[in-house]
């Protein structure tokens, strides 16, 4: 297959597993990354996300299952740009000097180590020695490297990894430009925000198995109204006559309702005329920390 050749899911998995002894660190995962995509891809500890992003770029090999990557076997990385468990470079050399011993190893031409360093806000700083980089630069220029080939797949493991909060900001710009520009982009990472306003699509592992793949909005369940009301026995029952059953839950003593904020109007004047007290309506909508809070059974999301 030409480089160049289109294809449709840039990251594929079928039954994918990886046992060690009798640990099973990766259990069936089917995976399908659509091209031009941000992915997020979620785990709380020992879920066995790190071990996925080494098999597909063939730094583990399967137990079972089949992996491709750009429509190859894994291990052949032209189109491939990646950051897996943080940088390694030479201390003793520049940023610019260290992409540079990339740049010569990759046949990559010296005018797009320039255009790395601007891209990740290190232009200014590509002179100093790597040893003397703080935690947060040292993670930028490991995305540099990663987007030295200017690769049409790039797989990021926990990106924000000791940015403050501007460069935070920043790397989140820099993934929603790059997806925007037609890159894939499968990112890890324990940041649930940070994934909630960067991705488009969602998978979430736990104890090695896929428990979940949908876009952010299907994962978070839309928009609800959250009312308190009293009494809420009779508030309950009510809403389930006007709403159906399956729209009504009661969380935290007061009325989660799936239905469309416009009408709140609607629903506050029917339990007003029912004799019900509403001491509160407003709209309300998970976060994606709830969702994955759920999914995994309230196990922390996966640092590293």
């Amino acid at each position: 297959m030409d480089d160049t050749d289109p294809v449709e899911f840039p990251v594929r998995t079928t039954g994918l597993t990886k046992r060690y002894g009798e640990i099973t660190a990766v259990d069936a995962l089917d995976l399908a990354v659509p091209a031009g995509q941000v992915y997020g891809f979620l785990g709380p500890n020992g879920a066995g996300k790190t071990t996925t992003l080494r098999m597909l770029l063939g730094l583990v090999r399967p137990t079972a299952g089949t992996v491709r990557v750009l429509g190859r076997p894994p291990g052949r990385l032209a189109g491939v740009g990646a950051l897996i468990e943080g940088p390694a470079f030479y201390p003793y050399l520049s940023g610019r000097d260290n992409l540079r011993v990339l740049a010569r190893y990759t046949g990559t031409g010296r005018a797009r180590i320039e255009t790395v360093l601007e891209m990740v806000d290190l232009a200014d700083r590509g002179a100093d020695r790597y040893a003397g980089y703080s935690l947060g630069m040292k993670q930028r220029l490991g995305v540099a490297a990663a987007l030295l080939k200017n690769p049409r797949l790039l797989i990021l493991d926990e990106p924000t990894n000791g940015l403050d909060p501007a460069g935070m900001a920043d790397m989140r710009a820099l993934v929603r430009r790059l997806g925007a520009g037609g890159c894939t982009v499968l990112l890890s990472s324990h940041l649930l925000g940070e994934v909630q306003q960067v991705c488009d699509r969602v998978a979430v592992v736990a104890d090695g198995r896929l428990v979940a793949e949908s876009t952010v909005a299907d994962l978070r369940g839309g928009t609800s109204l959250r009312v308190s009301a009293s009494p809420l026995g009779r508030a309950v029952g009510l809403a389930r006559t006007l709403l159906g059953a399956d729209r009504v839950r009661v969380v935290d003593g007061a009325l989660d309702l799936t239905v469309e904020p416009d009408r709140a109007a609607w629903i506050n004047g029917e339990l007003v005329a029912a004799g019900v007290a509403v001491s509160g309506l407003r709209p309300y909508e998970r976060d994606l920390e709830q969702v994955f809070l759920e999914l995994t059974k309230g196990e922390p999301a996966h640092v590293g």
